[in-house]
């Protein structure tokens, strides 16, 4: 009668949120989230992702930024002032409108997209790079 059998289990507990700012709300401040965050209103301030976070914002059409980004992936068809920092990947729809420099590692940009700024490209964190990281933190022992 109360058998589990066949139904289907909610979101599990770490399971990225997702957070909506709908068309018509226009928010005048800075925007920290963790998960994902899809906008179809207006945010005057800056947006960025929680640190150690895989967070992922996308803009629709209808959405605008007005301040810096600063994510691991973000997927833009809006509008956007001000610079963008995607740490991992940045992908630009036709109807994305940039003004700003804009930071990536890895980069997809559709027929019709605009970006009026820079276009600097990140490379990822090499070998090389993560060992002098160690040697650099390793302790200092001295032998007495």
């Amino acid at each position: 009668m109360f058998s589990t059998k066949g139904k289907t289990q909610g979101p599990a507990v770490n399971a990225a949120a997702t957070s909506l700012i709908a068309r018509g709300v226009v928010i005048r401040g800075d925007v920290s989230f963790n998960g994902n965050l899809h906008l179809d209103g207006t945010v005057e301030g800056a947006v960025h992702a929680e640190a150690g976070s895989d967070g992922v914002l996308t803009i629709s059409e209808t959405g605008r930024v007005v301040g810096r980004i600063e994510v691991p992936h973000a997927v833009i068809n809006g509008a956007v002032t001000g610079d963008i920092d995607a740490a991992e990947r940045l992908e630009l729809a036709p109807l994305a409108r940039i003004e700003g420099d804009v930071h990536y590692q890895v980069l997809e940009m559709a027929a019709g997209a605009q970006v009026n700024g820079k276009m600097i490209h990140r490379g990822p964190v090499t070998v090389r790079q993560l060992a002098q990281a160690a040697i650099a933190a390793a302790p200092v022992t001295s032998e007495a």
